[in-house]
């Protein structure tokens, strides 16, 4: 009897599916996408309604082959990729690799890998929907489209290895407008008074100065403020009024993607990639026991809300036992969706609730406890009872001028004995803490015991973090739950911007390249155009509007920028990018240009005036010529043909170059001691007894290369690990970062498909 083949995304979900369906199911993963376009070619024909020409993915020759011995003779195929459009392209693909007569193909959707819900979807297969394949494969398109018409133009015009993106470019503008925002800003001065006052009961308290005459007052300089600090000597403060209320607060809602990373980087200090990485290993099973993996939370990619109501009453009946009745709301809380929620998937909440995380501590690494943690405590808050918090608001007069007071207490903690929020922790830190007032009545005169100005200055408009640009992309439309991760990854690797202080600010070259897209690709670059996008693509999923028509709609006007920009957009390798400065020398325009080390100024008069200089921006964004450091004699000479090494500085910081140039042309780090960095792992080549060390290409890229070069010739971009591989035994793994998977290990050897993420 033929065993049906159920077919997954990763490999690891395969023990855990196996465990719950038994001996009666084989179960094979395509080990994320197995078809996809070409890498060296564009793989659309435009032509023919955007058809895309997908091929096999090069290295999944094994992957292809096992799921081919695995179906062997099934007659059903239950395609259970993840469940959303990436997964539905995945389970499109695999059902044209296994396509036979007589073979029935269904679909299930795992929303959680638990017993009841694998079972479940098992009982109910599903049909392939093509509309969310069409919304993908149109994504897919629109991505191609523009990354490899835009990026080799950038390569042409600016650099090699620079990459444009419908979503990431966008991006990189949010970024950058940012920092010119915080650059023109001027700030503007103002004054506080604060006075300082005590009851009949302790504790004094402070109360600041809020009206003059029942009008809001504005206090712009020393010279206003001391001429108040004047009028309010000898005044009486009378308690005026006294306001009480409560305030009902009520718990956030279950996590969503975009939810679950802002609270992972802001209160677990984790990346985006590294929150979504756990999060997905959460959800394909963890060990819980010898053979017993368990999937412990729900899908973690979604922008809905939604709950189970049986999940939600589980979550009642854990209050209860653990809170109390007094924290248990009566019936579940159900919370509404964003307008632009999908709503495919439920919100991201544990599988099983009884799974607290104290009794998961022993079976979790120390970051999936803590992301583990964070997950349960929101979803089980969720539907506790709301916060009481008692407000009381003082309003005192002093003559013409009013002052304010306020204070709260906690009157009941409800959801937040389980969950506070970052704003909750901040004030309970002693941030924004509003203080506990004495008691007070009305018609109470008070003890003045200090008025305190104090100046201040409007600051700037905040920077981005990982978690605010997040925000920033969801609430614009900007991309979707599956794509923040690699967004952030990519802007940072193609060094668009770099992350200071946790807070993201744009390079010279994210500048460069944004003020070019933005003259030349207005729309490619704009949010509204771009979310727009993302709005199409949510109606062919739909089945409101078919995808050729949307890629027509788009590629008509692009075409038209792409060939305008071919011929005006500004080369920074030839005429270069005006600066509105002028050469000291020669009294030319200086540009900006890009050479092999990096960006620098010259002139505009080359080759008749021979002008250069590195530079630098100012706070203000204005630039600043570097003069050059003269060259230091370095106590070393050079191995090549003996002439003294001297200090230069390049892009990448100092290094030493040998002072005979061009004639000699070597270099070595400052710190090599005349030779390249090892990183104490051996070359792994045959009968090589070389060390592996680390090496910098012409450009400047970092790569792994044997000392014994060039004896013998082993290189490879990806950072060497001194592991032996678990499946095939080769003698080192190599750590790899991709914009699709993040970053994981893979084997040494092209013929091994060993991969593990990180």
């Amino acid at each position: 009897m033929t065993k049906p083949l159920v077919v997954v995304e990763s490999p690891t979900k395969v023990k855990t599916i196996k465990k719950y369906l038994g001996q009666d199911y084989n179960v094979a993963a395509t080990v994320g996408h197995i078809k996809d376009l070409p890498n060296k070619e564009m793989g659309i024909d435009i032509d023919n309604g955007f058809k895309p020409q997908y091929k096999n993915i090069p290295g999944k020759q094994k992957v292809i082959k096992a799921l081919k011995q695995a179906a062997a003779d099934a007659t059903d195929v239950y395609l259970a990729p993840d469940p959303d459009r990436e997964g539905e392209a995945i389970a499109w693909h695999a059902s044209e690799i296994l396509k036979k007569r007589d073979r029935n193909f269904y679909r299930v959707l795992f929303h959680e890998l638990t017993r009841g819900a694998i079972l479940k979807a098992m009982a109910s297969p599903e049909s392939l929907d093509r509309p969310k394949y069409e919304a993908q494969q149109a994504r897919r398109i629109l991505d191609r489209l523009v990354g490899y018409h835009i990026s080799p133009l950038l390569w042409r015009k600016v650099k090699g290895g620079l990459s444009a993106g419908r979503v990431q470019s966008v991006a990189v503008r949010i970024i950058c407008e940012r920092e010119r925002a915080i650059q023109a800003f001027e700030p503007q001065e103002y004054w506080s008074i604060t006075a300082h006052l005590e009851g009949e009961s302790p504790p004094p308290f402070l109360a600041k100065l809020a009206k003059k005459n029942d009008t809001k007052i504005d206090i712009p300089n020393e010279e206003t403020a001391h001429s108040i600090l004047a009028r309010l000597e000898g005044e009486k403060f009378v308690v005026k009024k006294i306001a009480k209320k409560t305030i009902r607060k009520n718990p956030p809602p279950p996590f969503t993607t975009s939810k679950l990373q802002q609270d992972a980087i802001r209160k677990l200090r984790f990346s985006a990639k590294k929150a979504m990485l756990i999060a997905q290993q959460l959800y394909e099973g963890i060990e819980l026991g010898p053979g017993e993996p368990v999937g412990l939370i729900t899908y973690m990619r979604t922008d809905s809300t939604r709950i189970a109501s049986e999940a939600a009453e589980e979550a009642l009946t854990v209050i209860r036992e653990k809170f109390g009745s007094d924290y248990a709301l009566d019936k579940p809380r159900y919370f509404k969706n964003q307008k632009k929620a999908q709503d495919a998937h439920e919100a991201i909440r544990p599988t099983v609730l009884r799974n607290t995380p104290d009794e998961m501590a022993p079976y979790l690494s120390t970051d999936q406890l803590a992301l583990y943690r964070l997950i349960w405590q929101r979803f089980v808050a969720s539907q506790m009872k709301q916060a009481l918090i008692h407000q009381v608001t003082v309003t005192i007069e002093a003559g013409p001028y009013t002052f304010s007071a306020s204070g709260s207490t906690v009157k009941f903690p409800g959801f937040m004995a389980l969950y506070k929020t970052v704003a909750d922790e901040d004030a309970e830190k002693g941030q924004n803490k509003k203080p506990i007032l004495p008691t007070l009545t009305e018609g109470m005169f008070l003890k003045l015991l200090q008025l305190e100005p104090k100046q201040h200055f409007t600051q700037p408009p905040p920077r981005f973090s990982e978690a605010s640009l997040v925000k920033e992309l969801e609430e614009n439309g900007i991309g979707r739950p599956s794509t923040y991760a690699s967004i952030l990854s990519t802007i940072r690797i193609k060094e668009y911007a770099n992350l200071q202080n946790r807070y993201f600010r744009p390079t010279e070259l994210g500048f460069i390249v944004n003020d070019l897209l933005v003259e030349n690709f207005p729309d490619i670059v704009d949010v509204e155009f771009t979310a727009r996008m993302e709005e199409n693509l949510d109606r062919v999923e739909s089945s409101e509007v078919e995808s050729a028509k949307i890629l027509s709609q788009f590629y008509g006007p692009f075409r038209k920028d792409l060939e305008t920009a071919s011929n005006d957009m500004l080369s920074l390798k030839g005429v270069g990018l005006p600066t509105g400065l002028d050469c000291p020398d020669c009294g030319k325009p200086l540009h900006i240009k890009v050479g092999k080390n990096g960006h620098f100024l010259a002139c505009s008069g080359y080759p008749d005036c021979n002008y250069s200089r590195d530079y630098i921006r100012d706070e203000r964004g204005n630039i600043q010529p570097v003069d050059p450091i003269s060259e230091e004699l370095a106590d070393k000479v050079c191995e090549r043909c003996g002439s003294p090494m001297v200090v230069k500085r390049g892009r990448y910081g100092e290094f030493l170059a040998c002072s005979a140039y061009p004639d000699c042309k070597n270099t070595q780090s400052l710190n090599s001691n005349g030779a390249n960095q090892k990183i104490g792992i051996k070359c792994p080549e045959k009968n090589c007894d070389g060390e592996i060390v680390e090496r910098h290409s012409k450009r400047g890229k970092l790569f792994y290369g044997c000392s014994q070069f060039p004896k013998c010739e082993f290189a490879t971009w990806d950072k060497p690990i001194n592991k032996k591989c678990p499946q095939c035994d080769a003698p080192i793994l190599l750590e790899k970062t991709t914009k699709k998977e993040g970053t994981f290990l893979i084997c040494l050897s092209t013929e091994c498909d060993f991969k593990e993420p990180l």
